[in-house]
């Protein structure tokens, strides 16, 4: 007895639906089970993740040089040295300086007490003014406020010395993933694209590969470039109020720039501790971070966005998640790389299509969002169900 093509189109439907809700749990369970997985190999993941973030934004350099007809490992060996160049300049303007700036933190403690006297003053009266409600109210002796004490920090040299051998073998592999992925970069790019089935399937491929490196190195380097200039112009203002070291300030405050939201906030904070250890004065201590959030909000509000423009437009609330998420499994290592790796995901989801788990959960039944006018076809001849 054979089967109709209502009872076969029924069976396709109902294994169709078997597969999508199969996919649905196992991406699920990968979600679930992937950032403690990310967290748990952070010395394997953190370091091959960076490499890969930055190979991909030094990606122009190296097609540049490509076309100057320099051979491919000599321009991924000039570009890994350009990067290193960099990061040795940075690590020189902001490291040595900050270890020797907050060497000075135990025997500046009394000073920075002083500078916040009249706060604490104000505090410890409003403590009493409130234990004073609370003993009219319920008629008990409120409890004795906690007395703070500051220790002393830890010695940041005696931490970078006990950790260097792990970062050292971090930053080697680290280094030889962006070199052999550079050096590879344009014959594996090639083979991805002509290894498709069919020719919209290579097209489709290069398209995206191509706007991965255009939005990640448009990204980085726009923003380094900003982060860069925004940390002159507040050197160049701690440098006229007196700050000690204002190339290392104007250096922290363009890394931590990197961090949405948070890392401006961090850099304040930062340099609030700094003018306490400098100044006597508790509000020409805190001008320093008035500053620079002032310069802060302008380049977050005016400059960033005209220059950017609506291209790497990312939803706020996408970053903060990414923040939260990237932050919470590799810290602030994570944090930084929280959104090229956002715009990585979103660039591939935006090419590639992203899946109807609506319809799948409330009507289609499937993980793929149907054409326009099938669903209606396939409709047209069923009782429509009053919910």
């Amino acid at each position: 007895m054979g089967i109709d093509t209502a009872d076969a189109l029924r069976i396709a439907q109902r294994r169709d639906r078997l597969l999508a809700a199969l996919t649905l749990i196992a991406g699920i369970g990968l979600m679930v089970a992937m950032p403690f997985a990310l967290k748990a190999g952070a010395e394997f993941f953190l370091p091959t993740t960076a490499a890969l973030v930055i190979a991909v934004a030094l990606i122009p350099i190296l097609e540049w040089l490509e076309r100057r007809r320099v051979p491919s490992p000599l321009a991924a060996i000039i570009c890994v040295l350009l990067f290193l160049l960099a990061a040795n300049v940075a690590i020189a303007a902001i490291v040595v300086p900050a270890s020797d700036f907050f060497r000075l933190l135990p025997s500046r403690l009394g000073q920075i007490q002083s500078n916040l006297a009249p706060l604490l003053d104000l505090y410890s009266s409003l403590e009493k003014f409130a234990n004073k409600t609370l003993r009219q109210i319920a008629a008990t002796p409120a409890r004795a406020p906690m007395v703070s004490s500051f220790g002393t920090p830890t010695s940041f040299i005696g931490g970078v010395a006990s950790s260097a051998p792990a970062v050292i073998v971090q930053l080697i592999f680290a280094i030889l993933v962006v070199f052999f992925f550079l050096s590879g970069w344009t014959g594996m790019r090639k083979r991805t694209i002509t290894n498709r089935a069919s020719f919209n399937g290579a097209m489709a491929t290069a398209r995206v590969i191509q706007d991965v490196v255009d939005d990640v190195s448009a990204y980085l380097g726009t923003i380094t470039v900003i982060n860069v200039a925004l940390g002159l112009v507040v050197s160049l203002a701690l440098w006229l109020l007196g700050m000690p070291y204002p190339l290392m300030w104007g250096g922290i405050v363009a890394l931590l720039n990197y961090i949405p939201y948070f890392g401006p906030i961090i850099a304040a904070a930062l340099l609030a501790l700094g003018g306490l250890m400098t100044f006597n004065d508790i509000w020409l201590a805190l001008l320093p971070p008035v500053v620079m959030y002032g310069c802060h909000l302008v380049e977050a509000n005016a400059i960033t966005p005209f220059i950017v423009g609506h291209r790497l437009t990312i939803n706020p609330v996408m970053i903060l998640i990414s923040l939260s998420f990237w932050g919470w499994v590799w810290g602030t290592s994570g944090a930084l790389l929280a959104v090229p790796l956002l715009i990585i995901l979103q660039t591939v989801l935006g090419a590639a299509g992203k899946p109807d788990i609506a319809g799948f959960l409330f009507e289609h039944g499937t993980l793929v969002q149907p054409q326009e006018g099938a669903g209606s076809r396939e409709n047209s001849g069923a009782p429509e169900k009053n919910v």
